[in-house]
């Protein structure tokens, strides 16, 4: 039985990327009057079944510059970034948002790019979970079949793009959230190094800065445009500069192939099979594929648990501060608490797992000595049903069922490193498999490269074939 659904039509938006809807739109053959109306019409059609959407401005959207790369293309922005009178929920019924005073840093170098905001998409509260699901409210549903998890924290994103809705939209990463649901719902998500794009707010304001913003799309060259106009228009000089990535290079690479994970969960069938296949890929494209160990130990599963509790913590005692009176912590999911409850019993050890988790960008780097790239699963298993990864769930069953599920996303984020999600493969039932390419600190040109290569010798799946 065939559960897919999207909203892929011949419309103005038709099957097109977000290059080649900017490349129609340069020559005149479409306006974005009608690009709008098109993601309306698609948003009303899969909107009853996926629940992506949690503020629709499309009949009103914010504009993006004339000039930039993709003027005119139509996009999405998640629920935790600061749109100029739009309201930022982060995903939580804790408070009511009011409307934002100001564009965020991101926000402004979405609309340098030329990126029309029509809206905001969905996430779970804070953040804080990997699957976009609430304790009273409708879940995030895989576009592929949606009685799976659409992934987090930008569940709402990725299930949009995947569906057709917009060519690509804004998310953000501070565990795995771009790569997560960009593997479940089988689309190209690169987390890019710490400081290439603008600082995101709530980065800043951690002890350790994990979170980094991008977008997930349904092509690398995307991806590709989005991320070489950015770092053009804010240069950062302690990082390399990148430019516009076209396509693969010839160099021969020294892949390093990870299959087990830093939390020791194990790998699952689907996934171990296609993460070796791109091995194999590679392997014949030319690159030399050793196995490589992370270095870091279980120990870092115990740190980054700790400061996921943290980051927690600091919702539940410091949401007043951030949101005002209307902020009401007894609202909080039952995740968010739990994770705080466990802080509270780490509090102690605070300047310890800190000091270990700041060291941890010294062990990645040693590791790319002996490697150019990584290849490992985005994620140790494919995406469970809904209901697995609920906020309802105990607290202890769910961190868990997490830390089996997040397996090897977090590490890139604590070293500060870019890393890219790919949807290579497939489970016999029809759900995407991710395999994930992480690189030194800098490198998004050489993931960026590798991706294209991949895609050119194993092309994604289209959800409406």
């Amino acid at each position: 039985m065939d559960r897919r659904v999207h909203a892929f039509t011949d419309d103005a938006l038709g099957d097109d990327d977000a290059v080649a809807l900017a490349e129609r739109l340069r020559r005149r053959e479409v306006a974005p009057p009608e690009l709008r109306a098109a993601v309306a019409a698609r948003a009303a059609r899969v909107e009853p079944h996926l629940h992506g959407l949690a503020l629709d401005r499309t009949a009103d959207p914010v504009t993006g510059d004339a000039d930039g790369p993709l003027a005119g293309v139509p996009t999405l922005v998640k629920d935790n970034v600061e749109v100029r009178g739009w309201p930022a929920g982060h995903g939580t019924r804790a408070f009511v948002p009011a409307p934002s005073r100001e564009h965020a840093e991101v926000t402004r170098q979405l609309l340098a790019c030329g990126l029309d905001l029509l809206g905001t998409t969905r996430m779970p509260e804070y953040g804080l979970n990997a699957s976009t699901e609430f304790a009273d409210a409708e879940p995030t549903r895989n576009p592929w079949d949606p009685r799976f998890s659409a992934g987090a924290s930008s569940g709402g994103a990725a299930a949009l793009v995947a569906a057709g809705v917009v060519p690509l939209a804004h998310a953000n990463d501070g565990g795995g959230s771009i790569r997560i649901p960009a593997a479940a719902c089988g689309l190209v998500g690169l987390k890019p190094s710490r400081g290439r794009l603008a600082p995101n707010a709530t980065g800043t304001r951690m002890p350790i800065d994990l979170v980094a913003d991008g977008v997930v799309s349904r092509s690398v060259r995307d991806t590709a445009v989005f991320l070489g106009a950015a770092d053009r228009g804010r240069r950062n000089p302690a990082l390399p500069p990148l430019g516009l990535v076209e396509g693969p290079a010839r160099r021969r690479l020294r892949v390093g192939l990870l299959l087990e994970s830093p939390t020791g969960a194990a790998v699952d069938a689907d996934t171990r099979e296609t993460v070796t296949a791109v091995a194999e890929l590679l392997a014949k494209q030319g690159h030399e594929v050793s196995d490589a160990v992370t270095g870091v130990g279980t120990r870092f599963v115990d740190d980054f648990l700790d400061y996921w509790g943290l980051l927690a913590f600091s919702v539940v005692t410091g949401g007043r501060l951030l949101h005002g009176r209307t902020f009401a912590p007894h609202r909080l999911d039952g995740l968010t608490h739990g994770l705080a409850d466990h802080y509270r019993r780490a509090l102690a050890r605070t300047p310890v797992f800190l000091h270990r988790l700041r060291r941890v960008a010294a062990t990645h780097a040693e590791l790319f000595t002996r490697h150019d790239v990584l290849l490992s699963p985005v994620l140790a298993h494919t995406p469970p049903e809904i209901g697995w990864l609920a906020p309802t769930v105990p607290i202890e069953q769910l961190t868990a069922r997490l830390l089996d599920y997040v397996a090897f996303t977090p590490l890139a984020n604590v070293a500060g490193a870019p890393a890219i999600a790919l949807p290579a493969g497939a489970t016999a039932g029809g759900l995407p498999v991710g395999v994930h390419l992480e690189g030194t600190v800098g490198d998004e040109r050489t993931l960026l490269e590798l991706a294209y290569a991949i895609e050119a010798d194993r092309p994604w799946r289209r959800i409406r074939d």
